[in-house]
């Protein structure tokens, strides 16, 4: 499975992929920037978006997803309240909580 991950801190992203992640092929971007080169270059079987980024907002490349067309599964990554009820308004599928991250591979 390929899966984009959108999130800023890469300690907390190395951990994810390392302990949750790692039968797969995980592609992890700092920002909105990177993660539009990625998708207009491959094609994902899940983005993981975190809802604050260093460039911008999660929600942001989830509209933009969504408005587009683009069907992939889309699941917001946050660590508070506000952005969770942000990206379920912007389209995601479902939320995982940063301090629910086990919980990862069921919302897949």
């Amino acid at each position: 499975m390929k899966i984009l991950f959108v999130e800023n801190h890469s300690v907390f992203a190395q951990q994810v992929s390392t302990q949750f992640l790692s039968d797969c092929q995980v592609n992890v971007v700092p920002g909105l920037a990177a993660a539009r080169t990625c998708l207009a270059a491959d094609i994902f079987d899940v983005v993981l978006v975190d809802y604050d980024l260093d460039d911008g907002m999660g929600v942001e490349l989830v509209r933009e997803l969504r408005d587009g067309g683009n069907p992939v599964r889309i699941i917001g990554v946050s660590a508070r309240d506000e952005g969770d009820d942000s990206l379920r308004k912007a389209g995601v599928g479902a939320i995982c909580s940063k301090m629910e991250f086990d919980r990862i591979r069921e919302l897949i």
